[in-house]
């Protein structure tokens, strides 16, 4: 048989995964291993980059036994990753010079202030849609540059190489062959021109970046390059690479300006396709490239929410309320609302629109009554209410409120979630039947590229829906409970 699959790395913040994708989008065989995190000081937040790597071969490998085939069947590797974290490696070894410095991790926000106190920011944001925030790249490999004893020295001689984690996966599967990435990771550096598509000068100087470190950069549909031998038996074309929240826009079809996706993972990632007309946020939302094809960039504008599953993960983990995940929806159905009570989950800081690295999280309204439900509730709502926060920030920035929302990623499978949201947004969720579409959009990526789909208008096709969430709310209850929400933010932030 020929090559009639495509192998997709998704490798995120908390796991690393392979899922086959055969020629009409479904997902046949799955492998995935969770990845270690690293809490070295208050709001730091690491990865081992050995962890990263011996993951992904891994899961590469376990995926093809999983599904009794091997690499002859596969025409193509695509890779999404989570994006802005940072990493540093030697070009000669491949061996990063320190752990990666993960998107989440705030120990540049005395940096990002001091630049903002410059005045730097109108630069930023007008060259790269960006604002400064400890979560974007570029403060993260100047640490780097200035922490490694010898790296910045290292660096302008050209002996290492930076890049976020698509761009090391690239590296190492190819043996070292290629130091490249893609547009949209690129557009989450600080360091890249959205508009010129290109390393900015001016950007570089200002972060005080050597330009010998950078990737090239190629569209998103690509021959990155290929596999070596030994990796999977045979070499393999990686051929489609895209940042996690632009892949889930891309496996959710969200090609026609207004269409609106939401991906729930760590963190909570609302994509608004703009065309190929950008728009600035004058709500302090993000506009960013959403993919490039054939060189020519569409955009998108873009809420970040830092913690989603991740809440779930901390009531979990942390507070050891629920022994895992899927026992949340329990709690939530369980009772009729909170109480009044509110969780704030602003472990790292709040995202957009606040964009405050110093608010820390918090447990409002409690009382006697307070029991494990109204907090676990609490956790959940609150990854809804952040949604509206960015769905608002849309609907004022475009003039105009989505139709209805798409929404993936491993929290949308907890129905009272979704129709929560729904409640809360005052439109349709609409769930598709593939819900891992940071995969699947990678995939369709490389799969584009080397002929197994046939463009936008197969994934369009290849779209199918799950499950339709309705509004069902009363607007006064509504309104109430997103007020309370407010109030509740307005407790914990510093600006």
């Amino acid at each position: 048989m020929g090559a009639d699959h495509v192998l997709a790395i998704d490798q995120g913040t908390t796991s690393t995964r392979a899922i086959l994708f055969d020629g009409a989008g479904r997902a046949v065989a799955t492998c995935q291993r969770e990845l270690r995190q690293f809490f070295p000081h208050d709001g730091w937040v690491e990865h081992d980059p050995e962890d990263i790597w011996n993951d992904t071969r891994a899961v590469c490998r376990g995926v093809l036994d999983e599904a009794g085939m091997d690499a002859g069947r596969v025409c193509a590797i695509g890779i999404t990753n989570q994006r802005e974290t940072t990493l540093l490696w030697d070009r000669r070894t491949g061996e990063a010079v320190h752990k990666a410095i993960v998107w989440q991790d705030r120990r540049t926000a005395p940096e990002c202030r001091r630049l903002f106190d410059d005045g730097a920011e109108p630069l930023v944001s007008q060259r790269t849609g960006l604002l400064l925030d400890p979560y974007f790249s570029a403060t993260k490999l100047a640490w780097l540059l200035d922490h490694v004893p010898g790296a910045r020295a290292r660096a302008e001689r050209g002996e290492l190489a930076f890049g976020t984690v698509d761009s090391f996966l690239l590296y190492r599967l190819t043996g070292g062959a290629v130091h490249a990435t893609d547009a949209t990771n690129a557009s989450r550096t600080l360091l890249f021109d959205i508009y010129r598509q290109d390393w900015d000068d001016a950007l570089l100087s200002l972060f005080r970046i050597p330009r010998a470190v950078l990737p090239e950069v190629r569209d998103n549909r690509a021959l990155f390059g290929a596999t070596t031998p030994e990796l999977l038996g045979r070499p393999v074309p990686v051929a489609g690479m895209a940042g996690d929240q632009q892949a889930a826009t891309v496996g959710q079809a969200c090609f026609s300006p207004g269409m609106v996706k939401s991906t729930y993972g760590t963190g909570c990632f609302a994509l608004m396709n703009l065309g190929e007309q950008p728009a600035a946020s004058t709500h302090r939302l993000l506009t960013t490239t959403a993919y490039r094809l054939d060189g020519k960039a569409t955009y998108a504008l873009e809420g970040a929410i830092f913690m989603a599953g991740a809440t779930i993960q901390w009531l979990r983990d942390g507070l050891r309320l629920i022994p895992d995940g899927a026992e949340s929806e329990h709690h939530a159905r369980a009772i009729p609302d909170t109480g009044g009570v509110y969780l704030v989950p602003a472990f790292t800081g709040l995202g957009a629109p606040h964009w405050d690295p110093d608010a820390r999280g918090a447990l409002l309204g409690l009382t006697r009554d307070t029991g494990i439900s109204q907090v676990v509730r609490a956790g959940l709502e609150a990854v809804c209410y952040q949604t509206q926060d960015l769905i608002g920030c849309m609907e004022a920035d475009s003039g105009s409120r989505p139709k209805a929302l798409r929404v993936d990623g491993g929290m949308v499978r907890n129905n009272w979630l979704c129709q929560f949201l729904a409640d809360i947004l005052a439109i349709p969720v609409e769930r598709p039947r593939v819900t891992e579409t940071t995969a699947l959009g990678a995939a369709f990526l490389a799969g584009m590229e080397t002929g197994l789909y046939a463009g936008l208008r197969s994934i369009e096709e290849a779209w199918s829906l799950d499950r339709r969430f309705e509004p069902m709310m009363d607007a006064g209850r509504r309104e109430a409970l997103y007020q309370g929400w407010k109030s509740a933010v307005a407790r914990v932030s510093t600006r």
